[in-house]
Formats: C-alpha cells, structure tokens, sequence
C-alpha cells in the first residue's frame, strides 16, 4: 500500500477506523471520511474523523479527515475532491459508511428505509461513481495506476435473515449486486471492485445482537474484533490483487467466497402451467427455509432449535424494538427532512 491514495467511509469508528488505521500503517495516504452520526444517522460529530486522522499522523502517517455524508451527492465528490487535493491522486475506495434503523417491517417508516438505503446503498452508488469519473479522465489520459474498490456487505442480507432488518439486509443485498456490475463496467478503465461481507464483528451496530457482548480473550485472538476485516480488504485494495467482482465474507480468521443467488433445482414444460400442475411440481424441489437458516445462524451463540422457539424469539425482537419503546431508543416519526440528507456512519 506504499504510496497509494485511500479513501475509506465510515471510518471514525468501528470496521472503518480499524481499515484507516491498517491502510495508513502498511504506507497508505488515507482520507477518513465520517460525519459522526449515531449509529441511527442523527447528529454529528466532526471530532470522530479528525480523531482517527490525528492518530494516524501522531504514529508517523499521512490521513485528513472529511465530514461530509456519503448520502450527500456533492458530499460525495467533495470527499473524492479532498484526496487529490490533499494527496494529488486516489487508487482507493474503501465503502464502509452505513446506518441502521432496527424496527419490523410493519413499524419502519417511509423515512426510516430512505434513510439506511441513502446511507448503505445510495452512497456507496455516489462515492464509486465520482471516483469512476476521475479515474475515467486519468485512464483516458494515458494513466494506467491500478485502481481499487472495496465495497462493505453484511452477513444480514447475504447470509443471515434477521428480523427487525429490513431496510439494512436490503441496503447490504443491493451493495453486493452492485459490486458485480461495477466490477464488469470499470474493468475497461483499469479498476477492480470487489466486496467484503463482515459477519461477527463487533461493533456499535452489533452492540445489542445476542453473542455480541463477550469479553475478548486474554491475550489471545478475539474473533469478534473488527481489526478481521482489515487485512482482506487491504489485500483487495492492493495493486498485485487479481479479484474483480467478488464478495469475500469474514468471520473472525475465516475468508470465504461468497456466491449470491444462483439456480437450484427447476421444473419444465414444453407450454404454459396450469396453477395445479406447478402446485404439484413444486413440491418436488428442493428449497430453503429462512426459519432454518436464521436457526442455523444464532445457534452458536444461542442453541436454538425448534420453529415454535425460534418464532417466540422473533416476536419479542419485534417488540423489543417497536417504536415508543425503551429499547428501539427512538420515536416513531421522521429524523430528516427533504433537505437534511441522512448521515453516514462505519459499520
């Protein structure tokens, strides 16, 4: 990473802090860009990014702090702006920047899904795309510097379907289908993007999910910690990576492949169905039950086994984190206006 230019959102905090804090100790020049919201998209706190630029610098590195949202179009490209401002050149994206609003779906609201979509999905979607635009000038001009993006996925949406996280595994499903496109688009101007989808780690965003809150082992490697994702994205962001359009998923010491949706099993007819015809083929194939993958999922950390259990644990999340309630920490109305864009924060 000697050298290399790396913008890294969400970075005050969390996954993102720990990515800023690698980049710059393996050579990087990085821009860490967090607004320093909650972990809901309110408030700000300008401190957060400056904090964790300040301690790059003070261990002999180079990093600036931005502020801006990654949900703010010009916000966007103001942060691209400040990388070649500050250091005359960016190789880097490193998408991190995310918000989450954990409600049913029956209590989120209108502005609650805008808002984790603008955050998670929309400004990963901005921030590439400004950067694609510089680095489409630079291929054009004879510049042929590898080029990186790391987008930021999440087990909630790939792999695990949690409840009370409709707009987040939604936000998360989009940014992984939109790392595949890109991958096939940028390749013409020499960038390569890929996707890490982080499953454990411990952060604000997970502070309340079951398992989450066991002390780290004395002296020994603690699976949870967020520094795990460091190291593979920096590996995806480095020049000799050869990966475009893939999603890696982490898990403490574990890297994985991560495939997506694909083709199961399939039933045929030479003409149309008739509604009973395909009842009684369907029966054939064989499908996934969400029930048993999210028991699955928690069963390391709670041992749960049985539907009838598993629904019981389902319905009190639901209204443990209804709005008006102690726990969902917030109201049931709106924490935004049209011109108030929401904020990003770190995984």
């Amino acid at each position: 990473m000697e050298g290399r230019v790396v913008l890294v959102t969400g970075a005050g905090r969390g996954i993102g802090r720990e990515e800023a804090l690698y980049f710059a100790a393996a050579g990087a020049k990085v821009v860490v860009n967090d607004p320093g919201v909650a972990a809901d998209g309110t408030g700000g706190d300008a401190g957060v990014a400056a904090a964790v630029a300040g301690e790059i610098v003070a261990r002999g590195g180079q990093a600036v702090a931005s502020t801006d949202s990654v949900a703010d179009w010009d916000g966007a490209r103001r942060m691209v702006e400040t990388a070649l401002r500050a250091f005359g050149d960016l190789h880097v994206v490193v998408n991190n920047a995310t918000i989450e609003r954990t409600m049913g779906l029956a209590d989120l609201g209108e502005d609650d899904f805008d808002d984790v979509l603008a955050v998670k999905l929309k400004g990963t979607f901005a921030v590439t795309r400004w950067a694609a635009r510089y680095w489409r000038e630079r291929h054009r001009a004879g510049d042929r510097a590898d080029r990186a993006v790391v987008n930021t996925s999440s087990g909630s949406g790939l792999l695990n379907p949690l409840p009370a996280q409709a707009a987040y595994a939604a936000g998360n499903a989009g940014v992984a289908a939109l790392t595949t496109v890109a991958a096939l688009e940028l390749g013409r101007y020499g960038v390569r993007v890929n996707c890490i989808s982080p499953s454990m780690a411990r952060t604000r965003l997970t502070a309340g999910v079951p398992g989450m809150g066991q002390e780290p082992p004395a002296g020994g490697f603690d699976p949870l910690d967020p520094a795990a994702c460091a190291p593979v994205a920096a590996y995806l962001a480095g020049e000799d990576c050869p990966l475009t359009g893939q999603v890696l998923w982490v898990r403490g010491g574990t890297v994985a492949v991560g495939h997506g949706w694909s083709l199961g099993d399939q039933v045929g007819k030479d003409g149309l169905w008739s509604v009973a015809e395909l009842a009684a083929k369907v029966k054939e194939l064989r499908m996934d039950d969400p029930f048993d993958k999210l028991a699955h999922a928690l069963s390391g950390a709670l041992g749960v086994t049985g539907r009838d259990r598993l629904q019981e644990m389902i319905n009190t999340l639901l209204d443990q984190f209804a709005p008006g309630t102690s726990a969902s920490g917030r109201s049931a109305g709106p924490v935004r206006t049209a011109t108030t864009p929401a904020r990003a924060e770190n995984s």
